[in-house]
């Protein structure tokens, strides 16, 4: 499907199918979600998407994480008229910050770091990231707003992989992704067969 082509018929994750599989190697990550951003419908819908079980829900603050996740959370925060708080890589932000070491979905320690000034007692916050794979990077960013006394309303991505941190998550707060639940065993897979049509 050509990247900025929109179809007639916008079913719930008809955009999925624009993500591009990985041609670069077991170092990255299995698929770019972030190709459907470039069509401003795909990111619109997949946005509505995201914050439609959510209408209901108090939220005072969208956090995303870096770095994909500001793309999305900033989008969410807008689409929802609230802010935005980006939830770092460490060493980046220049004002005093809480950290929290974790283990992202390659295997590597990590650490990352929210600015003290925002998230206190009574903040409810939306969290949004592109995708969860093993659950660690989600995880490390729930920590950090509960460890500032905020409250998670929920966590946000266009899909949640059903692996162990995953379902953790599935099961321990309110959640949001894109993928129909017929897709749900490729995501698992790390395949989609949209790849097999894929033309770069």
């Amino acid at each position: 499907m050509d990247v900025l082509a929109v179809p007639a018929d916008r079913h719930k994750g008809w955009y999925l199918s624009l993500m591009a599989p990985n041609t670069k190697g077991p170092t990255f990550a299995w698929l770019d979600p972030s190709r459907l951003y470039c069509n401003s419908q795909a990111l619109a819908d997949c946005v509505k998407d995201l914050v439609s079980p959510f209408h209901n829900d108090t939220i005072d603050l969208v956090a995303g994480i870096d770095a994909m996740g500001f793309i999305l959370g900033a989008s969410v925060a807008t689409t929802l008229g609230k802010g935005f708080l980006a939830v770092r890589k460490a060493g980046h932000l220049c004002v005093a910050t809480q950290n929290q070491n974790y283990t992202d979905y390659t295997g590597r320690e990590k650490t990352m770091e929210v600015r003290l000034d925002v998230l206190k007692p009574g903040v409810r916050v939306l969290l949004v990231d592109q995708w969860i794979e093993t659950g660690g990077t989600m995880k490390a960013a729930i920590q950090l707003v509960e460890q500032l006394g905020a409250t998670v309303v929920g966590v946000a991505a266009v899909a949640i992989e059903n692996t162990e941190g995953g379902k953790w998550i599935k099961e321990n707060y309110k959640f949001s992704h894109c993928i129909p639940e017929e897709l749900q065993s490729q995501i698992d897979q790390k395949y989609l067969n949209s790849f097999k049509s894929f033309k770069n």
